[in-house]
């Protein structure tokens, strides 16, 4: 019986219908059917979380209806790859196979390399992508940014009018989580999955949240509505970030063409600020793309053994549970332990108290982490963890001070104390250090710090001075120096007029990040 060719689209961190090159291509090929595979092993590694899975599930849900409205229709399987291709060239003929580049972790690094020798073997085309600023292979930084710009303001892929489908094909199930051992969540306010909330909350920020972007982007209690809350839809692909970048654009316009006094002058820099960060979401994944080795191990070399060896679990968990006896980081990750998310500062303030104060390695902590970000993209997030790390040898080292960033955004306590309600009844002017309340007070108050709340698990001066002095016992050295030119030449920005930037003095530790919001949307 004759058999016709049937296109595959192959989704990945894609989960959407507009600006989506492979559909658009296969459309015009023929039959088509997109497809979503749940792979049972991706989905038990560490990083992985039923929280993922649910957004992924919403996402494929929204897509299914759209791609239904246009005559199209959305198949799943559960299976590993390339199996699942194998065992659907069983029944049909594939044509060809489509879908975006994808920098992901190792394993769907492997799994791509599997899938490419198998279409090989078999002859089946495997057409793949661009879907962001990533550029595949890139021979060298220089001029990386113009590329990111051109691809930027190209023209978005097209909609499809109408979507042919094969005949007789088995279209399968979403599968349930616990059919790939993934527990219900507790948490609780997650950010819902899918193309149209992806497009509703970029426009609720553009059109009203996003006035006070630099203002409240820092602070936790006001990030959350400040921020775009868009991060977790690029990290899926429910949008793209072309349509992100020239709907921005389109509302910097209309505000530059506005009337003397009709818009907001806190437009222009927090607009500008959201600008830069959608830049630097693919200028971290790049990195990554280039040198998947940093998902596993140091990108400079000469930081190896810098804690490995000297790895507290005691300390991992009481940083896993929120009970440090450092208010802001108990708060913070008692509040991604329950919603997923947390705005960039607070995101780096957890990193290097984890990393610099508590001196554990950053691989455990990226990995766990990487469970409780509903936004979780690889690149971003490896390469951020060692930033903050201090293991990149081209950055500037940051150590916060736990107690100063409740002075600068919580002040008053009410971020703090949603969700560390040990310390409701703590007055504001012990809030940001707890154990130095009088006993007295402790027990006029019900929380008495050893008993109610931990005291803290380090002292931050003499945790600050030993980080400081063990990074720079390395840092300083010809080799590090050495080291530092080649991993810039490989991964630096070229935004610098210099080819390299002058290492920093000890002075170089700051309590300032680079930038406040690279999770929002990057």
């Amino acid at each position: 019986m004759h058999r016709s060719p049937v296109q595959i689209v192959w989704l990945k961190r894609d989960l959407r219908l507009n600006d989506h090159r492979p559909i658009l291509e296969a459309s015009l090929d023929g039959p088509t059917v997109v497809l979503y595979v749940f792979e049972p092993k991706l989905w038990s590694m560490p990083e992985m979380d039923r929280s993922h899975f649910d957004f992924i599930v919403q996402s494929l849900q929204v897509l299914s209806r759209s791609l239904e409205a246009i005559g199209g229709r959305l198949a799943i399987r559960v299976g590993e790859l390339p199996e699942v291709f194998a065992e659907i060239a069983r029944f049909v003929d594939i044509a060809a196979i489509y879908s975006h580049e994808e920098t992901g972790n190792g394993f769907t690094f492997d799994r791509d390399k599997r899938v490419a020798r198998w279409a090989r073997e078999i002859g089946v085309p495997w057409n793949q992508y661009p879907q962001n600023g990533v550029v595949r292979p890139l021979k060298s930084r220089n001029g990386w940014a113009a590329l990111w710009e051109t691809r930027m303001k190209s023209p978005m892929a097209t909609t499809p009018d109408r979507i042919e489908i094969p005949d007789h094909f088995d279209w399968g199930t979403i599968p349930e989580g616990d059919e790939l051992e993934l527990k219900k969540t507790q948490k609780k306010n997650l950010q819902i999955g899918g193309e149209r909330q992806a497009i509703e909350t970029l426009q609720s920020f553009l059109d009203g949240r996003g006035c006070d972007y630099r203002k409240g982007m820092s602070s936790p209690s006001t990030a959350k509505d400040s921020c775009s809350r868009l991060s977790p839809s690029p990290a899926w692909g429910c949008i793209s970030i072309k349509q992100v970048y020239q709907q921005l654009q389109s509302r910097q316009q209309e505000i530059r063409e506005a009337p003397a006094g009709a818009s907001d002058s806190r437009w222009y820099g927090s607009l500008n600020s959201f600008s830069s960060r959608l830049a630097w979401h693919c200028h971290f994944m790049q990195k990554l793309e280039d040198e998947p080795e940093l998902e596993f191990q140091n990108i400079s070399r000469v930081y190896d053994g810098l804690r490995e060896n000297e790895f507290n679990q005691e300390r991992f968990e009481a940083w896993k549970e929120g009970m440090t006896g450092y208010p802001m980081i108990d708060a913070c990750m008692r509040a991604l332990n329950e919603t997923s998310w947390i705005n960039f500062r607070m995101r780096a303030m957890l990193v290097s108290f984890a990393s610099n104060h508590l001196w554990l390695h950053w691989r455990p902590t990226a990995v766990h982490l990487a469970q409780h970000f509903l936004d979780f993209e690889p690149g971003i997030h490896f390469s951020q963890f060692q930033m903050q790390s201090g293991t990149t040898g081209i950055n500037t080292i940051r150590i916060y001070s736990p107690a100063k960033q409740v002075i600068d955004h919580d002040p008053t306590g009410v971020f703090i104390k949603q969700y560390v309600p040990d310390l409701a009844n703590v007055p504001n002017e012990f809030l940001s250090e707890p154990h130095r309340m009088p006993l007295d007070l402790q027990t006029k108050i019900g929380c008495i710090i050893g008993k109610d709340y931990p005291p803290p698990i380090v002292e931050h001066c003499k945790a600050y001075k030993s980080a400081q002095e063990k990074i720079f016992s390395i840092r300083q050295t010809n080799s590090a120096i050495s080291e530092a030119k080649r991993v810039f030449v490989k991964h630096g920005s070229r935004k610098n007029r210099d080819p390299l930037p002058k290492p920093k003095k000890k002075s170089g530790f700051q309590q300032l990040s680079l930038f406040d919001d690279f999770d929002d949307p990057q």
